[in-house]
């Protein structure tokens, strides 16, 4: 008699089908349906909002640098002081120019004398006891006495532009913090050249962005606008509603997936960047579909082995 080929045992088979439809599961389809969601909300990762690399706008040594790794900073804060002698000097200069009032003071009187002489001249003209001459002289001596004391209005548009000038450039020695957030990383310390590199990191956690993906059977399903349930896997951190701001037109066919975003409020800062988290959507995936149904192996043990031939 020749043997039968050796079969794994019946419970084996049941083990083995059941492994396989738990991994197809955990991929994501079963029959090519994407898997529902989880019952407490979708995978997210909590990020900041934006990060903002911070350096100077000319080079410069750094005198002051008064912040440090952690610290709270709002926008507008001085965070950094480059040496800047040369430039305090050159504004008191600038300022003492624009501040000089004798030589506007002195043209404006030169220009109303010149012009009585003018309306004197005028009146003995009239009476015929001067020459036209004379008129002339006068004339020309107060159009000269305007002329000067537009010129010397000039130059003190000039200083006073001069100044702001002066002022703008020792402005660009001082860093302000262009966002309110934390210090994430400083890469240099007092006394150090600054050229073209940054200076400090500065991440914004108020408000925060929640990144998400989405399978692509919950597509049309998310509005730009709607409100989401945010739960940090933080401690004991509550849930947080946070807005959708922005919601992919774009799916990715590797992964059958899109990207959405939402803003989740952090006013206290007591939520920090970079925690995993779960969040509710609103939205309901279709239940997965089971393969169809194989003849059972218990039915296929019981049916009659034909014997072989001798």
């Amino acid at each position: 008699m020749r043997a039968r080929p050796s079969e794994p045992p019946i419970h084996s088979r049941f083990d083995m089908k059941s492994k396989a439809t738990l991994v197809a599961v955990a991929l994501g389809s079963v029959a090519g349906v994407p898997a529902i969601a989880h019952a407490d909300g979708f995978d997210c990762l909590i990020q900041p909002h934006q990060i903002v690399q911070v350096g100077a706008p000319v080079p410069g040594v750094i005198e002051s640098l008064p912040v440090e790794r952690g610290d709270i900073v709002q926008k507008g804060e001085k965070l950094l002081q480059l040496h800047a002698s040369v430039e305090r000097a050159a504004l008191k200069l600038a300022r003492a120019r624009a501040e000089v009032q004798a030589e506007l003071e002195a043209a404006a009187n030169s220009r109303a004398f010149a012009k009585r002489e003018l309306d004197r001249a005028n009146e003995l003209a009239s009476r015929k006891f001067v020459s036209q001459n004379y008129v002339d002289k006068a004339s020309t001596e107060a159009s000269l006495a305007k002329s000067k004391l537009g010129q010397a209005r000039e130059r003190q548009e000039v200083a006073r532009k001069e100044f702001e000038v002066a002022r703008a450039q020792l402005a660009q020695r001082t860093v302000v913090s262009p966002i309110s957030g934390v210090i994430a990383d400083r890469y240099m310390s007092v006394g150090e050249y600054v050229e073209d590199k940054p200076i400090l990191r500065i991440a914004q956690i108020d408000p925060l962005r929640v990144e998400v993906v989405v399978p692509a059977a919950a597509y049309g399903k998310i509005k730009k606008g709607a409100q989401g349930t945010v739960m940090p896997e933080f401690g004991n951190a509550p849930p947080r509603l946070a807005t959708i701001t922005v919601v992919d037109r774009l799916v990715d066919p590797a992964s059958n997936t899109f990207r959405v975003r939402l803003t989740m409020p952090n006013p206290d800062n007591d939520i920090p960047a970079g925690l995993r988290c779960k969040v509710d959507l609103g939205v309901s995936l279709p239940k997965p579909t089971r393969a169809p149904a194989r003849p059972s192996p218990m039915k296929s043990a019981a049916q009659p082995v034909a014997k072989p031939k001798s």
